[in-house]
């Protein structure tokens, strides 16, 4: 109104968790990301120095980064993603469909030890030895304390601050953390359409169920003789049952998964759900 120019949100890539993240906090609190605000993209790496030299005003991205702005004194961090979709997904392990055919055996061996690993990083007595192991160049290069607050769920929200606890700030294990659920895959699907990134089509949506492959998930981690869970889809929201129980027709509904503003994603009803918004890029 005042012939100002927009805020600049700057994400990581538009076809990323954060970018559909940010746009779902926004859109939920009246924002139109599309016409009210303005994104970019930037890599991660380079979104301290842009905030700091004034290109953008704030940024969403995983960790370190953001406690990093916050050490440099370019920013605080406003609130943490799972503040938006507790327990959200955010890394993926892919790979190309005729080589999960052909090196099934290499291919469940890794997973495997991608289960293992996220174990020994839940460990809170690895906590220490694996900021230090981040920290070095190869991998993030930014400072051990820094990433030792972010395991801790204790990350510092402004600088000079004390850290803040965070519930499952950082979670590598629990809650099925590792589990490849298809509805996670179906709800990106359904951002991509509500953003114009894609047009809606049953061939698209099968196409986007044979993404996520639990089947391969729970074939490679049999030998390891854990719990794992039985459907391959679940409900996202708060539900007022049991932490997680499954309904008579097969779906998961877990109580704390849910998104901030109430709303319930349904993979059954997700055309719906996909075109149902107030603000999208048809609205």
């Amino acid at each position: 109104d005042a012939g100002l120019a927009p805020l600049t949100f700057g994400m990581v890539y538009p076809f990323s968790c954060h970018n559909y993240e940010l746009r779902y906090w926004l859109a939920a609190c009246g924002i139109d990301p599309d016409r009210d605000v303005r994104l970019v993209v930037i890599p991660p790496p380079l979104l301290v120095d842009s905030m700091r030299a004034g290109h953008i005003d704030g940024f969403c991205v995983g960790e370190p980064w953001n406690s990093v702005a916050v050490e440099a004194g370019a920013g605080s961090i406003v609130l943490a993603t799972t503040a938006i979709w507790h327990l959200s997904p955010e890394k993926v392990l892919g790979c190309r469909t005729e080589w999960a055919e052909r090196r099934g055996d290499e291919l469940a061996a890794l997973l495997r030890s991608l289960y293992r690993a996220a174990a020994w990083c839940a460990d809170p007595h690895h906590h220490d030895e694996l900021a230090d192991l981040l920290a070095g160049r190869r991998y993030l290069g930014a400072p051990g304390e820094l990433l030792r607050r972010a395991l801790a769920d204790k990350p510092v929200l402004s600088k000079g601050a004390a850290p803040t606890a965070i519930e499952d700030f950082h979670v590598p294990l629990a809650h099925a953390a590792t589990f490849p659920w298809v509805s996670h895959a179906l709800w990106f699907y359904s951002q991509m359409v509500r953003w114009g990134q894609t047009a809606w089509s049953q061939e698209q949506v099968d196409l986007v169920r044979g993404t996520y492959r639990p089947d391969l998930y729970r074939a490679a981690l049999a030998p390891l003789d854990l719990e794992l869970p039985a459907v391959d889809t679940k409900i996202e929201g708060r539900v007022n049952t049991a932490t997680a129980i499954a309904s008579s027709n097969g779906e998961m509904l877990v109580e704390r998964g849910g998104f901030f503003d109430g709303k319930i994603f349904d993979p059954r009803e997700l055309h719906a759900y996909a075109t149902g918004f107030e603000i999208s890029s048809t609205s």
